[in-house]
C-alpha cells in the first residue's frame, strides 16, 4: 500500500513539474527578430518601393512610356522607342505588380482586418486598386477575380474582362475612402514612405485615383453621377497631397533615374524633338527645368524613332539629354499628383460630367506643374498667351497637350492618357516597325505556358496579343 502510493504522489509531481515548465513555454521560445506575423502597416514601406522602382524604371516609364508619348527619345539602343519591346521588361512589370504590390497588398489588408486597423485595411485596398489600373491599363483584360488565390488552389486565374477589372477597382476605392474616413486604426509614420503615416492623405488619394479611373473609362461609359459624388469627397487640393513616394540621396535608394542615368551613366535617354518644339513655342519655362543644354550650349531634341543612332545628326554630344532637376536623386517618384488631378477635372468640366468652371481647374494645373519645377515667376503671363490661354472651342487640345507637358516624368500615364485622349496629336516614330503607336503591353510569354487555357480564352475575347490590339477604354 506505501509503495502504491508513494508511486502516485511521484507521478502527481512529475505531471505538476512537467506542466509548469511547459506554462509559457510558447512565448518564451518566440524569436523576436523572426516574428510570426506583422503589423500590417510595416508593409507599406516595400509595397510602396516597389510599385515605384518599377513605374519609374527607365526601361518601364522610359523605353515603354515616354518615348511612346514622344516626351523622351534614345540616341542609342531604341529599339523599345522603334515599338521592339523587352519581353523580359513585359515579363517583370506583370511578375513585379503582381507579386510584390498587389500580393503583398493584399497580405497588408487581411493582417490589418485582424487586427481591426480600418486605416491600414483602406491604405491596402487603395494600393490594390492602384496595381490593377496599372495593369489593366498595361495589358488589357488581366486576372483579377481569382487573382492571388494560389492558398485556394487557383494557380490558373481566368482573366477578367477590363470592364469587369475596373468595376472591382472603383469598389475597391469606394471602401478605402469609407475605411480611412472611420478613422479606426493608424499608419506607422516611419514605414509610409508616401505620406509619413498621414491618414487624411491616403484618403484624398484613393478619392483621386478613383476620379482618374472614372475618366479613364469615361470614353465606354456614362460616369457623371460617380465623378459627382467623387468630387464631393476629400482630393488633391494643392501639390503638398501629391502622391509620391520619398526617395533618399544615395543608391540603391535613389529615384531610378538618377541610378540608371547618372549614377549608371547611361546617357542614351533625351529629350524629344517635339518636346522642344511645343515648349519653345509657348516659351515655356520648364524647357530649362526639363532639359539639359547640348554641347553647342541649346537645346535641341531629337525626333522619335530612326534606328541608325548614334549619327553625325543625333548623338550624345548635339542632343540636350534630361535636365539636372529630373536627375535629382531625390526626385519624388509620383504615383498621381495635383496637377493631373486638376486637368483631369478640367476635362469633366468641359465634357459637363461635374459642374465647375474648366478654365479654373485648366489654369490651376499649369500653376501647379509649374510650383513642381520650381518656377514661380511669370505664371500669369504664360497662362495668357495665345496657344495656352483656355478656349471652350480648344478645350480637348489644350488640356491634353498641358498635361502632357507635365506628366513629362512620369511615363507610363502619359503615354496611357495620350491613347486614351489622342492629344498632342502624335505621328509613329520614325523607321518603327509598326504604323501605328502601340496600345498595349503584350502580355507574358510566360502565360501561354504556364496558364495556357485562360491565356488563349483572353486573346479570344480581347483580341490578338499584340502591341496595337486596343484596349475595352480605348475602343
Amino acid at each position: 500500500m506505501m509503495k502504491s502510493i508513494k508511486y502516485l504522489f511521484t507521478g502527481i509531481f512529475f505531471v505538476l513539474f512537467a506542466t509548469s515548465c511547459d506554462k509559457g513555454f510558447e512565448e518564451l521560445n518566440q524569436d523576436p527578430n523572426n516574428p510570426t506575423t506583422v503589423p500590417s502597416d510595416l508593409l507599406t514601406a516595400d509595397i510602396i518601393r516597389n510599385a515605384a522602382n518599377n513605374l519609374h524604371s527607365t526601361f518601364v516609364g522610359g523605353d515603354m512610356g515616354s518615348t511612346w508619348a514622344q516626351l523622351w527619345t534614345k540616341v542609342q539602343y531604341n529599339d523599345e522607342e522603334r515599338y521592339v519591346p523587352r519581353q523580359s521588361v513585359i515579363e517583370s512589370t506583370w511578375d513585379n505588380i503582381y507579386e510584390d504590390v498587389i500580393s503583398d497588398a493584399r497580405s497588408m489588408e487581411i493582417l490589418a482586418t485582424a487586427e481591426g486597423n480600418d486605416v491600414s485595411k483602406g491604405v491596402a485596398l487603395t494600393l490594390q486598386a492602384w496595381g490593377y489600373s496599372l495593369l489593366t491599363d498595361l495589358y488589357g483584360d488581366i486576372p483579377n477575380t481569382e487573382a492571388i488565390r494560389g492558398t485556394e488552389g487557383i494557380f490558373a486565374p481566368a482573366y477578367d474582362e477590363q470592364s469587369v477589372v475596373y468595376d472591382s477597382i472603383l469598389a475597391k476605392l469606394d471602401r478605402a475612402n469609407a475605411l480611412i474616413a472611420g478613422g479606426n486604426g493608424s499608419l506607422n509614420a516611419a514605414t509610409d514612405l508616401m505620406y509619413g503615416g498621414d491618414a487624411s492623405k491616403w484618403r484624398k488619394f484613393a478619392n483621386s485615383l478613383k476620379i482618374r479611373c472614372l475618366m479613364r473609362i469615361s470614353g465606354v461609359r456614362d460616369v457623371s453621377a460617380d465623378l459627382q459624388a467623387t468630387v464631393a469627397r476629400p482630393i488633391f487640393t494643392s501639390n503638398a497631397d501629391n502622391a509620391a513616394i520619398v526617395y533618399l540621396a544615395a543608391q540603391p535608394n535613389a529615384h531610378p533615374f538618377y541610378e540608371t542615368i547618372d549614377y549608371g551613366s547611361r546617357l542614351e535617354w533625351k529629350v524629344s524633338e517635339l518636346l522642344v518644339q511645343t515648349l519653345e513655342g509657348f516659351s515655356d519655362p520648364r524647357l530649362a527645368v526639363m532639359a539639359a543644354k547640348n554641347a553647342d550650349g541649346n537645346y535641341r531634341g531629337k525626333p522619335n524613332g530612326i534606328q541608325d543612332v548614334p549619327s553625325e545628326d543625333f548623338n550624345y554630344e548635339n542632343v540636350s539629354g534630361i535636365g539636372e532637376f529630373y536627375l535629382n536623386p531625390e526626385l519624388p517618384g509620383m504615383f498621381m499628383s495635383y496637377a493631373e488631378l486638376q486637368f483631369l477635372l478640367a476635362e469633366a468640366a468641359a465634357s459637363n460630367y461635374i459642374s465647375g468652371d474648366a478654365a479654373t481647374f485648366y489654369n490651376a494645373g499649369i500653376r501647379a506643374s509649374m510650383e513642381e519645377n520650381g518656377i514661380t515667376s511669370g505664371v500669369d503671363a504664360y497662362l495668357s498667351q495665345s496657344g495656352v490661354a483656355y478656349s471652350a472651342g480648344a478645350s480637348a487640345e489644350l488640356i491634353g497637350t498641358q498635361k502632357w507637358i507635365s506628366l513629362f516624368a512620369q511615363g507610363v500615364e502619359a503615354w496611357t492618357e495620350w491613347r486614351r485622349t489622342g492629344q498632342p496629336a502624335l505621328s509613329p516614330a520614325l523607321d518603327a516597325v509598326l504604323s501605328q503607336i502601340p496600345s498595349r503591353y503584350s502580355y507574358p510569354a510566360s502565360e501561354q505556358t504556364t496558364n495556357k487555357a485562360s491565356y488563349d480564352a483572353a486573346v479570344a475575347s480581347q483580341g490578338a496579343d499584340v502591341l496595337t490590339t486596343k484596349v475595352w477604354w480605348d475602343n
